[in-house]
C-alpha cells in the first residue's frame, strides 16, 4: 500500500508551501515526497513561466545544476560494481588528461567523489551556453580547466573542499571506462531503467512537461551589467522585479547538466532510499548505497560521502539526513533523504534562492501514514 500524507495534512502542507513561496517571492516551485518505497505526495506551486501564466507542476522541467552530481556518483558506483573501475585507483589511469595535474600523492577516483582530491573549484560563472547555440567540445573544456588548475590545494584525502572540476573529471572517466559518452551511459544505465524518460541533458522536444523559466531578482539599473557578465543570449527580457533567462545548458554535463522534473527525480530518490532498488529495478547494491551516504568529517563547511553531503552545522540535526543542492542562474534545487525516517524529498524552484529549509522542516513534521 502506498504511504501517503493524510488528506488534511496534505492540504495544510500545500497551503504552507504556497504561502511560503509568496512570502519569499518564488515564481514557481515543484515538490515530490517519497516515503518508504512509494512516491507519497507531489505538487506544483506558483508559475513555471510568469509571462505565459504557465502553472508549475510536478512534471515541470528545471535545470538540475549540481543535483546532477548524485547521478554522476551513482554511475561511478555502478561501474565499480561491474568491475570496470577501482574507486581507489589513480584517476589518471582512466583519464590520461588528468596527468596534467601535479600530484605528489595520486588523486584517486574516490578522492574525486568525496571532494577530497585537493582540486581547485574555479567559479563557474560563464560555464553556460544557449540552448539554441552550438554544443561546446566537452573534453576540450575539461582539459583546459585542468590545465589552468593543475596545482592541488592540499594533499589528497587530507581534507575536503567542494570542487565542480572534480566531477567534470569524473565525467571524463565515465566516458573512457564505458566506451560511450557520459550522457549516453547515464541515459542507458540509470535514467532509462528508472523510467526517467523525460529527464536528460536537453529540454524535451515533445509534450510531457513545460520548461521552467529561470528568474533572478535584480535592481533594474544593474540589468546591462548583468547581461555583460554572462555569455551573449543567456539573459532574457525583464519580468517585473526579475531578470529572466533564455533556455540554456551548462558546459559540463557531469557536474550539473541534467534537465527534468521532480516527478521523475523522485524515482531516483526511491533508489537511494531503498538500498539501490526502486519499483523492482535494482541498480546498486545495498552496500554501495550505504557507502555513498556515509559522510566523513574532514574539516570545512561540509561533510562528504560519495556524492552526498551534509553541512557541518547540520551534524546534530535530527532526523539526520544527507543531501545535494543544485543552484545557478535562475534556479535552486535540493534533493534530501532522511534514511532513519525512510523519507526523501526533491524540490525544484525557478529563482536563484529561497528558504528551502522551512519547507523541508514542514515536510518532515507532517504525518506520513
Amino acid at each position: 500500500m502506498a504511504q501517503t500524507c493524510t488528506p488534511m495534512r496534505s492540504e495544510a502542507l500545500g497551503a504552507f508551501v504556497q504561502e511560503k513561496i509568496e512570502t519569499d517571492n518564488v515564481p514557481g516551485l515543484s515538490v515530490a515526497v517519497v516515503k518508504g518505497d512509494h512516491i507519497s505526495w507531489k505538487g506544483g506551486f506558483g508559475f513555471a513561466d510568469l509571462a505565459a501564466s504557465t502553472p508549475a507542476a510536478p512534471s515541470t522541467n528545471y535545470l538540475w545544476f549540481s543535483m546532477t552530481k548524485i547521478v554522476t556518483a551513482t554511475a561511478k558506483l555502478r561501474l565499480a560494481e561491474d568491475e570496470k573501475l577501482d574507486l581507489d585507483a589513480p584517476a589518471d589511469e582512466y583519464y590520461r588528461g588528468f596527468k596534467i595535474v601535479s600530484q605528489p600523492t595520486p588523486v584517486s577516483v574516490r578522492h574525486l567523489l568525496s571532494h577530497s582530491s585537493g582540486l581547485a573549484n574555479p567559479i563557474p560563472i560563464r560555464w553556460v551556453y544557449t540552448a539554441a547555440g552550438p554544443v561546446p567540445d566537452r573534453r576540450a573544456f575539461v582539459d583546459q580547466l585542468l590545465g589552468k588548475n593543475r596545482r592541488l590545494r592540499f594533499v589528497p584525502g587530507e581534507r575536503a573542499s567542494y570542487s565542480n572540476l572534480g566531477f567534470l573529471a569524473l565525467g571524463e572517466i565515465i566516458s573512457e571506462v564505458s566506451g560511450t559518452s557520459y550522457e549516453e551511459y547515464v541515459r542507458q544505465q540509470i535514467l532509462s531503467p528508472l523510467g526517467m524518460d523525460r529527464t536528460g541533458f536537453a529540454y524535451p522536444g515533445h509534450a510531457g512537461g513545460a520548461a521552467a523559466t529561470g528568474y533572478q531578482p535584480l535592481w533594474k539599473p544593474l540589468t546591462p551589467l548583468f547581461r555583460a557578465v554572462l555569455p551573449r543570449g543567456i539573459v532574457g527580457p525583464r519580468q517585473g522585479r526579475y531578470v529572466t533567462f533564455n533556455p540554456f545548458y551548462v558546459k559540463g554535463p557531469a557536474y550539473g547538466g541534467l534537465v527534468g522534473g521532480v516527478e521523475e527525480a523522485a524515482r531516483f530518490v526511491l533508489l537511494h532510499l531503498n538500498g539501490g532498488e526502486a519499483e523492482g529495478t535494482r541498480l546498486l547494491s545495498v552496500e554501495s548505497v550505504a557507502e555513498m551516504q556515509r559522510v566523513t568529517p574532514r574539516g570545512g563547511k561540509r561533510d562528504f560521502g560519495l556524492g552526498w553531503f551534509r553541512s557541518r552545522k547540520a551534524r546534530q540535526k535530527r532526523p539526520a539526513f544527507v543531501e545535494h543542492l543544485g543552484g545557478g542562474a535562475g534556479f535552486w534545487n535540493v534533493m534530501r533523504i532522511y534514511p532513519e525516517e525512510s523519507l526523501g524529498v526533491v524540490m525544484m524552484g525557478n529563482t536563484t534562492s529561497y528558504d528551502h529549509e522551512s519547507i523541508l522542516d514542514a515536510i518532515v513534521g507532517a504525518e506520513w501514514a
